[in-house]
């Protein structure tokens, strides 16, 4: 349970039924008690607050576009990320088979295990804290939402917002690779020397590993502007 302390500070909310907390850590390996009908309820809930919050940032848009916003920042992706911001390979909870082949570190698991958490948040608090949860660790990618660099990756993004400021590309390395072959964990840097700012990503391949650390960078970009 002191774990899961740590857990909860970096989630935001303090659990009244921290067994409810530890359901939301397991994963359906686990057998019963498991956390996929809180995973159920999170994903409807992160659907429904992040639909509204795109609904009053984007006045003017038709629903096409409001839809493809959603699907971004809802997407599997974006919920891998928000697991590994919040260490969640330290936390979730696995069979022994899939302890064994390393499914802690797999990115549905744990994108998986952040809808279950805030299914559980919902329940336990009910919807603000879900909310405050979900804009603390999702405002950012909504921050970030435009129609002219919609549908491109990360890395497209960051290179052509570093061409606009005419000013060097950022550099991406392997720092290493951990796991077995057949199920490998990439970390990477990405160095961007005009903002001063190195950010890391991990991931199942090199690029999804660059992808992670160029969206890092881009909202390291974005906190220092809103700032200035």
């Amino acid at each position: 349970m002191v774990v899961n302390t740590e857990l909860e500070k970096s989630v935001g909310y303090l659990f009244k039924n921290k067994d409810l907390f530890e359901r939301a850590l397991k994963h359906r390996s686990c057998g019963k008690n498991n956390n996929e009908r809180l995973e159920f309820l999170g994903d409807s809930i992160l659907g429904f607050v992040v639909a509204d919050a795109l609904y009053q940032r984007f006045p003017k848009e038709k629903e096409g576009i409001l839809t493809r916003f959603r699907s971004y920042v809802v997407k599997g992706e974006t919920l891998y990320q928000v697991a590994l911001k919040l260490n969640l390979t330290d936390y979730v909870v696995v069979g022994p088979g899939e302890l064994k082949s390393g499914g802690y570190r797999r990115e549905s698991t744990l994108a998986d295990c952040v809808e279950a958490i805030i299914g559980a948040i919902y329940l336990d608090g009910g919807l603000e804290p879900a909310k405050a949860f979900i804009f603390k660790y999702f405002n950012g990618f909504i921050e970030q939402l435009d129609k002219e660099s919609f549908g491109k990756d990360a890395k497209t993004r960051l290179q052509e917002l570093l061409q606009k400021h005419q000013v060097d590309l950022p550099d991406y390395a392997v720092k290493s690779i951990d796991g077995k072959d057949h199920h490998q964990i990439f970390n990477v840097t990405c160095s961007v020397s005009h903002f001063s700012i190195v950010t890391t990503g991990r991931g199942t391949s090199r690029r999804k590993a660059e992808q992670q650390a160029a969206e890092r960078a881009l909202q390291g970009i974005h906190d220092r502007q809103s700032k200035n």
